[in-house]
């Protein structure tokens, strides 16, 4: 086998896992973000290859001119993959017409496994036809590299266009030095099919197989940050373990046999749910300080889950396919079948047996599908791992990662086809919404915030009528919205376990009083977006984890034009924006992307929180200007009791948010900036969120002369903005203190100064109210100069 023999192999595997990336983030944007979606992209590929292989695999094998063959392939899987370059936007648009925006979940399931299937069962038919089982863990090694490649510098520095591009090089490179590398050799005849077990073993196999990969990678979702790098990492090592199988087994074929090989994967299983059930104690134990060390310790979770199970399988394809070629069964037909059981692994694990069973369950009915395949079950070495499986499936605890504080408890926790979902209360009575125990997705004590962000951008539209909220989390903030005299509001959920689970925040609005609930949509908000009818006064889009798989794609510039297309004349977009999640370069990304939908964009604070800030971008299709307008009684329950609240909140104009992002990359469906570059934070966070909200606000301003009609208005809205500024820069430079003499001497001055600057600064004037209050009965003389100072003031701001 010649040098460059391998090289082209390892070059066909790069093209071929490194499309696999591409399209499945290219249909995740066409198709939604919903298990149908990513399940039908996985089916499309092994399908793909199944029917290459067994459909034209024999024809090529008994063909005298392989060679052309495999380069006719490479050269078809390289033109179908320019093909769909070109026809991609225009396959977009018609499967959101025939998804609709509020699909059943049979029209929405067949829409995204047609479309898929269509699109790319041609390609991959034909990848299915260039996996020569000599070469089989060359190939593999290839893809590992092309998924390495893709995920960390292919996708970030090229875009996806780009990357699908140089995959297309890469099948016609090989095409074109096909006759170079490769010399023909006569296939031996096969003899009489003598035996179908191979291919019974074979299709099975393949489904344990992927089986679990979908179970292990669903349970580190729960202890890795689930980025985009954290996939990249687990599928590589998956890869390069079943390569590195594929070789050994070609070194020493005669140490493995299918019976041993069967019960060393049961055992593999056993040990490999072993390391999940420690995964998180070695995170935590090794406690990585930056990008480099939390990669290689995502790595190395890999590495514990993947390393042995993986190598056994790539041996056991190996042994089953020259059991196969025994019985008389061509190597194509072997791996034909082996993917076609492979297809079958992610409806029946993931969303099937994964909800019902739980990851534990599921797993061990993996470890005990290879027991069931050894043909000597008798035999003594079997009940020994079906002794084990048993005592885990009665006494192991599941694999579940569940935070709970002190004197906390569990209320709820659902599996869904997609991700776990949580509720955890902890001693106080707070419950915390959780998904895959990483992502805090609302809380029962955060109603003053989440109501904020309902209310600051109905009040700063003024009139709305009709409002849409993408994302729900707890279901608060659009409990809240739904309150608002005269308004209909409906909310797009990607998790319907989210939906489930938000009836357990429903008693934190009991003290808004009774109120109708709003519409709960279970979909992709992207989707929604683009193919809802109805259009809306007031859009609200949810402050998505930036770094999280998927969430990147709802900060892009085609998203963010398809908002303003959804908004009716005059309408208002608000996307809330975490900054104790984003760091600032990424944040001028997002910017930038929608200052090119909203061009007279400007930007709010939901509150003026240190630890979690909350920034809003908001776009208008109309005017810019904000009207003051009459406030409804709910508002002031949420500190928004004047036009100064409403209107203080803005912290950058149109022309201050312009510089801010002046300069940065788009991001965009085809470049998604956002989605490689935030996990940097995540991993490794280079400032606190106090400190980048102070930056960003000494980056920015506000003049609120031609936002604000009024002159006298917009004047004491630019001192707001200045008192704002001053205040939260000494909340980040103050150490409390339980004792208010001490508080006193800490703040009283600067406070006070800040009262100075904007006498419409509430916020200043509360800490100096409760610290007069505590001191009263020490100190009544400090107190009552404390309130005569404040009075001075503002009279209204001291009760009599």
């Amino acid at each position: 086998m010649s040098g460059l023999a391998l090289l082209l192999m390892a070059a066909s595997g790069f093209a071929g896992l490194g499309y696999q990336i591409v399209w499945t983030q290219q249909f995740g944007l066409v198709l939604g973000h919903e298990s149908a979606a990513v399940l039908a992209v996985v089916a499309a590929f092994f399908g793909g290859l199944s029917l290459g292989s067994m459909l034209l695999g024999r024809r090529i094998e008994a063909s005298n001119a392989p060679l052309r063959w495999y380069a006719g392939c490479e050269a078809l899987i390289g033109a179908w993959g320019a093909l769909l370059i070109l026809a991609m936007p225009t396959v977009s648009g018609g499967a959101l017409d025939l998804i609709g925006a509020e699909a059943t979940p049979l029209r929405h399931w067949s829409i995204a496994f047609g479309a898929s299937f269509l699109l790319l069962l041609p390609a991959m038919a034909r990848l299915g036809t260039t996996r020569l089982a000599p070469l089989y863990a060359a190939n593999t090694l290839g893809a590992v590299a092309g998924v390495l490649a893709t995920a960390f510098w292919l996708i970030p520095d090229w875009g996806l266009t780009r990357s699908a591009g140089l995959c297309v090089a890469l099948n016609l490179g090989c095409a074109a030095l096909a006759g170079l590398a490769l010399q023909a050799r006569p296939v031996p005849p096969l003899g009489p099919r003598t035996s179908n077990r191979p291919l019974a073993l074979l299709a099975l196999t393949g489904l344990l197989g992927i089986a679990y990969e979908v179970l292990a990678v669903r349970v580190l979702s729960q202890v890795a940050e689930d980025t985009v790098y954290t996939f990249a990492l687990l599928l590589a090592v998956y890869l390069a373990g079943s390569a590195l199988g594929a070789a050994a087994y070609a070194r020493w074929p005669r140490r493995c046999g299918t019976p041993r090989l069967l019960q060393a994967l049961a055992w593999s299983v056993l040990v490999g749910m072993a390391a999940l059930w420690s995964a998180e104690a070695l995170k935590a134990w090794l406690q990585p300080q930056t990008l480099a060390a939390a990669l290689a310790t995502e790595a190395l979770l890999a590495v514990t889950v993947f390393a042995l199970p993986t190598l056994l399988m790539g041996a056991l394809f190996c042994q089953l396919s020259a059991d196969a070629a025994a019985a008389g069964i061509t190597f194509s037909r072997a791996l034909g079948v082996n993917t076609l059981g492979a297809m079958a692994a992610a409806p029946l694990f993931g969303v099937t047996l994964a909800p019902v069973l739980g990851p534990k369950l599921a797993l061990l009915v993996v470890a005990a599908g290879y027991l069931l395949l050894v043909p000597a079950w008798r035999s003594r070495p079997w009940w020994l791992p079906a002794g084990a499986t048993a005592v885990l499936a009665l006494f192991a605890p599941p694999l579940a990662f569940i935070d709970l504080p002190e004197g906390g408890r569990l209320l709820s926790y659902r599996e869904g086809a997609m991700a776990a979902v949580s509720v955890v209360e902890d001693a106080a009575g707070v419950a915390r919404l959780r998904i895959n125990n990483r992502q805090q997705e609302g809380s029962s004590a955060s109603l003053l915030v989440d109501g904020r962000q309902a209310l600051l951008p109905l009040l700063l539209h003024g009139e709305p009528r009709q409002a849409l909220f993408l994302g729900l989390g707890a279901g608060l903030t659009a409990g809240v919205a739904a309150r608002m005299p005269g308004l209909q509001v409906d909310a797009v959920e990607l998790l319907p376990e989210v939906i489930q689970t938000s009836a357990l925040f429903r008693p934190a609005l009991a003290d808004l009083g009774d109120g109708p609930a709003p519409r709960l949509l279970a979909g992709d908000a992207r989707r929604y977006v683009r193919t809802a009818g109805k259009r809306y006064d007031v859009v609200v889009s949810d402050n998505f984890h930036p770094a999280r798989s998927g969430s990147g794609a709802l900060y892009t510039v085609e998203h963010f034009r398809a908002v303003r297309e959804r908004l009716a004349p005059q309408g208002l977009f608000c996307q809330w924006l975490p900054l104790h999640q984003l760091d600032l370069g990424t944040l001028r990304s997002i910017t930038a992307s929608f200052l090119q939908a909203f061009p007279d964009g400007v930007a709010v604070l939901a509150s003026n929180s240190l630890d979690t800030p909350t920034i809003g971008l908001i776009g208008r299709a109309g005017s810019t200007q904000f009207q003051p307008r009459p406030l409804p009684e709910l508002a002031a329950r949420f500190g928004l009791d004047d036009d100064l609240a409403v209107l203080g909140s803005l912290i950058a104009d149109p022309r201050s948010l312009q510089r801010f992002a002046a300069g940065e990359p788009l991001n965009t469906d085809d470049r998604p900036w956002v989605a490689y570059r935030a996990p940097r934070i995540t991993y490794a966070p280079e400032s606190a969120p106090r400190d980048r909200l102070l930056t960003l606000l000494g980056l920015v301003s506000v003049d609120a002369t031609a936002l604000v009609a009024t002159p006298g208005l917009a004047r004491r809205v630019n001192a707001y903005a200045l008192a704002r500024r001053s205040y939260l820069d000494l909340g980040r430079r103050t150490q409390p203190s339980a004792d208010p003499t001490v508080m006193l001497a800490r703040v009283g001055i600067p406070l006070l100064a800040v009262l100075t600057q904007s006498p419409d600064f509430r916020p200043a004037a509360e800490p100096l109210r409760r610290i007069a209050q505590a001191l009263a009965p020490r100190d009544p003389a400090a107190a009552r100069q404390l309130r005569d100072a404040l009075a001075r003031i503002r009279p209204d701001l001291v009760a009599p």
